[in-house]
């Protein structure tokens, strides 16, 4: 049974504000998920009555923050099914999670002739720096193309793999074609023909489907709170933990050390906080436990239902507008994301048409431009939808598009 998206919906007080006189339908979701009256609350109720510097403080505030922290970390391991709760790690997102093991694993164990794989898909958070490190380090990148419906094409993937591969590197879901990969038949594939670690970039995902790291067998997984109905500025790091012991330190001073000397070498902390150096976004990691909490509260199989079904029936009527051109079949597993174009009408022209009206959709290249490359167009409209969207809203948009369709002229 599908809980009720009116209740669901008096839990996120934003939904209530109106945009030009228009009561706001909120579409940006994989950009940025709005924020839960249950998160905001414990959030604030920390700076309110809880709030301390963590760690290494010896009065009873620093102590019990300290706790709530550490208590967050055992919830996110619990959450993705880590098998230490030392394997978490805490960053400020999904791109500071893999510039860290870019610049940590990386810069300590490639070398010259080495190569990374990666895929034509990637939000350039997965591709940037991989490209910085392969300059630097004399490294040759390698892509997984992508095929016109919009999934890749992993019958290339073997013939991509050789002795000298030594990460490949994928997201678990395209934040513009919506398609999410077979990540665990991709990475069993992977390490049956060679040593190579898997990086996966979950933060498009982990908000759609039940993620399971030691199932996966991946070495990294990364994602970031802000997507997943928790604050901004707190994202998370897996990596399991013998190849966090062995990589060194990114950002280095408080925190991060065992000791430091003016004559001697310093020594580092253990893992996890070997890699989480200075004053760590307390409140922002407090939020993201609430965000697990609230999501558990639902029950994220049920979410993953509503979305599965609400997204079916955007994809179905959206296609029935003229001059809709949508990127990625439905045919495929795949998120609440569906980007397309109007005709030949530019998406910020489309994406500002739809303010008026008070709907907030994602416009331009949607930090994906090799994606954007391969259908040979500059921009896309987003829409990706949430637990609180409703059939009502993907009506609202059709009608809306319909009207625009009409008043533009064709070019």
């Amino acid at each position: 049974m599908i809980y009720p998206i009116s209740k669901i919906r008096l839990d996120f007080p934003i939904l209530n504000k109106k945009i030009n006189n228009n009561k706001l339908i909120y579409f940006d979701n994989a950009a940025s998920s709005l924020k839960p009256n249950y998160v905001i609350e414990r959030e604030m109720n920390y700076y309110k009555y809880e709030y301390a510097a963590v760690h290494r403080g010896i009065h009873t505030l620093s102590r019990e923050a300290t706790n709530k922290v550490e208590q967050v970390r055992c919830k996110i391991a619990n959450f993705i099914n880590a098998k230490q709760t030392e394997e978490i790690i805490f960053t400020k997102g999904t791109t500071e999670s893999i510039n860290l093991v870019a610049y940590s694993w990386g810069r300590k164990f490639l070398h010259p002739g080495d190569n990374i794989i990666i895929t034509e898909m990637e939000h350039h958070a997965n591709i940037v720096p991989w490209q910085i490190l392969a300059k630097e380090k004399k490294l040759f990148i390698k892509y997984v193309p992508l095929l016109p419906n919009g999934t890749l094409d992993l019958s290339q993937l073997t013939s991509l793999i050789n002795n000298n591969t030594r990460l490949f590197a994928i997201t678990a879901a395209s934040n513009v074609l919506g398609i999410i990969n077979p990540i665990k038949d991709i990475i069993n594939q992977v390490k049956n023909i060679s040593n190579s670690l898997v990086l996966v970039d979950g933060a498009q995902c982990v908000m759609h489907q039940k993620i399971d790291v030691q199932l996966l067998n991946c070495d990294f997984y990364v994602f970031s709170g802000h997507k997943m109905y928790g604050p901004t500025g707190i994202g998370i790091l897996y990596g399991k933990k013998y190849l966090l012991d062995s990589m060194s330190p990114w950002e280095t001073g408080g925190a991060m050390i065992k000791n430091v000397s003016l004559t001697k070498e310093t020594t580092f902390n253990q893992v996890p906080w070997k890699f989480e150096a200075g004053s760590p976004n307390t409140a922002g990691i407090i939020g993201l436990g609430a965000a697990i909490d609230y999501i558990k509260s639902i029950g994220l199989q049920q979410i993953i239902l509503h979305e599965k079904l609400l997204t079916k029936y955007a994809f179905d009527v959206l296609n029935n507008i003229p001059n809709i051109k949508i990127y990625g079949s439905i045919k495929y597993n795949r998120i609440s994301v569906i980007s397309f174009n109007l005709g030949t009408h530019h998406a910020y022209d489309i994406g500002s048409l739809l303010d008026i009206y008070g709907i907030a959709v994602r416009t331009g290249h949607q930090c994906a431009l090799p994606i954007m490359n391969y259908f040979k167009v500059s921009s896309m409209c987003r829409i990706s939808l949430a637990m609180y969207n409703d059939y009502f809203e993907i009506d609202k948009l059709v009608d809306i598009l319909t009207k625009i369709n009409k008043i533009l002229p064709l070019k």
